[in-house]
């Protein structure tokens, strides 16, 4: 039997604050993987944008990154990366997909090792494929001229590849019929079903919070808690200080996964 390809789901986005949502973006897009018989998910990382991004209402990326990491607790599979929040400035997706992708080249090959006995090894294993997880509204903008460079966009279909989990209200086929880059790749974009659409939004979480109203079981416990504790996102609350908020003096695209349960920040989001 043919061995499966290894898969490493990369997500970039605000997580602002990280939502049930977000996480079963990554549980989606690996059964639907799985499904097709040719993959098999190794690993999830989620990246938290930088704080100078610049996006309004951005929590600190220390925050950001803690409470990713707080909700993956129970996951086996899932981890955050926090390189890209540490970085002295906002990164382009595409250079975050170079980053983790050199990152696996290099894991790989510290595996590996080298092979000393002059044999061939028929059991070398294959290489993890880096894809992008987003939401289907991310398609969609790489329509909006001066948003994503054309070179960028081909960069990440041809090279690395999408997983691309629908949402309601976007047809994701058709953002792929009215893209000839997209058109052209098509095949190195895999778009999976929501079985259970679900709308919820880091922006609504955020507003529901700053009105005192309850956001239980729209986020795991832990992120709750730790939102509590640290008075984010209430309207009387300091955490804006600990953001950038500066006009951004560039226009910037959406980075890989906006705030929506399932979109996801283009060139930032």
């Amino acid at each position: 039997m043919k061995s499966r390809i290894p898969v490493v789901l990369l997500a970039c986005g605000s997580f602002n604050p990280i939502t049930n949502m977000h996480l079963r973006l990554f549980e989606v897009a690996r059964d639907h993987l799985h499904q097709t018989g040719m993959y098999q998910v190794v690993q999830g990382i989620i990246s938290p944008v930088n704080d100078n991004y610049r996006k309004k209402d951005l929590a600190a990326a220390r925050h950001r990154v803690a409470m990713v990491r707080l909700a993956l607790q129970t996951s086996d599979w899932i981890r955050v990366d926090p390189w890209e929040s540490e970085q002295a400035q906002w990164m382009e997706t595409v250079k975050v997909l170079r980053h983790h992708h050199s990152e696996l080249l290099s894991s790989w090959s510290q595996t590996e090792g080298p092979d000393h006995s002059g044999s061939v090894s028929l059991e070398r294993a294959a290489v993890p494929e880096l894809k992008l997880l987003c939401g289907a509204d991310v398609l969609k903008t790489f329509q909006t001229p001066n948003l994503w460079k054309d070179e960028h966009i081909q960069e990440i279909v041809e090279k690395f590849g999408i997983v691309c989990v629908g949402r309601v209200g976007h047809d994701a086929k058709g953002y792929i019929s009215a893209s000839p880059i997209l058109q052209r790749y098509q095949h190195n974009i895999h778009l999976a079903r929501e079985p259970v659409p679900n709308e919820i939004s880091a922006t609504y979480i955020r507003k529901a919070l700053g009105q005192g109203q309850s956001v239980k079981y729209l986020l795991p416990d832990a992120v709750i808690t730790y939102i509590k504790h640290h008075n984010l996102y209430a309207r009387d609350s300091s955490w804006k200080g600990e953001s950038t908020q500066h006009n951004a003096g560039e226009r910037k695209a959406p980075r890989a996964m906006p705030e929506t349960s399932h979109s996801s920040k283009g060139e930032a989001c």
